[in-house]
């Protein structure tokens, strides 16, 4: 079971553009969709598609709301917290060479009845071996803190724990690793380089500093840390393997949206992992799934016959050289 956390749920809307957005200017879209998202509401989503069971746990105006709804008609097992307030609305526009330009609103303003009923939910809903995502943007009058909140309360549940964040709650989830570490962090290059000091850049195009980076997260209690590097794929560095790091490299890809891709990444390893795979192979599967994800229109989730773990090459990374 996969039990995700989406903190600020989002109608998701993708612009595409049959040529590049021009500032200033009046453009024609040439499609426009529309789709109930958050990162965590992704994860489940990809799970329906690959037959795995989840639960799928937000704050909703009502059970009969339409983001709801959707939910629900798409196969979704959702457990809505009321919280009153219309859900958000994020933006992306879509170049025709994949450039994305993501326009996200702030959300309503949570309230401390809503984080402890949505804590609660977890908790009850959370048993021993369930993975558990908490995923994506905190809502304003969440504290930057809830993040590390939640890991020391489900780490007493026996659940293993995935966290995909940035910004403050990263941070603060950081901060906090001298008690509770979720059992995955999965940032991208420029989140980690914000952690560790160095320039975000420079581990997006080099997988071996980017290991290093994550290896000192691994040192300070995180079982995992998969790292995804856009165009570039990922590493991995997991404790698993006696912090051992990979790289994994992606087959060329047209780019159609990069919407998505990062989450349909740590849906393929929360998958390998389900099927007890070692940690090599879950990390191919992870950019095989962001892989398809990047060739495919908005925040399209791939299904698992659209995913081919085998056009992964993956590479022992040397971290004992410096930077």
């Amino acid at each position: 079971m996969i039990v995700t956390l989406t903190a600020n749920p989002s109608h998701d809307r993708t612009v595409t553009l049959s040529e590049p957005l021009r500032h200033g200017a009046v453009q024609r879209a040439s499609s426009v969709l529309s789709q109930a998202g958050g990162k965590g509401v992704n994860i489940s989503r990809a799970s329906v598609a690959a037959g795995v069971p989840t639960l799928a746990v937000l704050p909703a105006p009502g059970d009969d709301d339409p983001f709801v709804l959707e939910l629900l008609a798409a196969g979704i097992d959702c457990r809505p917290v009321d919280h009153p307030g219309d859900l958000r609305v994020n933006i992306t526009i879509s170049d025709p060479d994949g450039t994305t330009t993501k326009l996200n609103s702030p959300g309503p303003v949570m309230t401390d009845a809503t984080r402890a009923a949505l804590t609660d939910a977890l908790q009850r809903r959370t048993r021993e071996g369930d993975w558990v995502v908490l995923a994506g943007s905190l809502p304003p009058g969440a504290p930057a803190e809830w993040y590390a909140e939640l890991v020391d309360a489900l780490v007493g549940t026996g659940a293993r724990v995935a966290v995909d964040a940035s910004d403050e709650p990263l941070r603060a989830l950081v901060d906090g690793l001298g008690g509770a570490a979720p059992h995955l962090m999965k940032p991208n290059g420029h989140e980690l380089a914000s952690l560790t000091g160095h320039h975000g850049d420079d581990l997006e195009k080099e997988p071996a500093a980017a290991a290093r980076a994550a290896l000192e997260l691994v040192g300070r209690g995180v079982e995992s840390v998969l790292v995804t590097l856009g165009g570039n794929g990922a590493v991995l560095v997991s404790s698993l393997a006696r912090g051992r790091a990979w790289h994994a490299v992606p087959p060329p890809t047209t780019v159609v949206s990069t919407v998505g891709a990062g989450d349909s990444s740590l849906f393929g390893y929360l998958l390998a992992s389900l099927e007890d795979r070692p940690p090599a192979d879950r990390l191919a599967l992870a950019v095989a799934y962001g892989s398809a994800a990047a060739g495919l229109p908005g925040t399209t989730i791939p299904h698992p016959q659209q995913v081919d773990p085998g056009q992964i090459r993956v590479i022992d990374l040397d971290l004992t050289q410096g930077d």
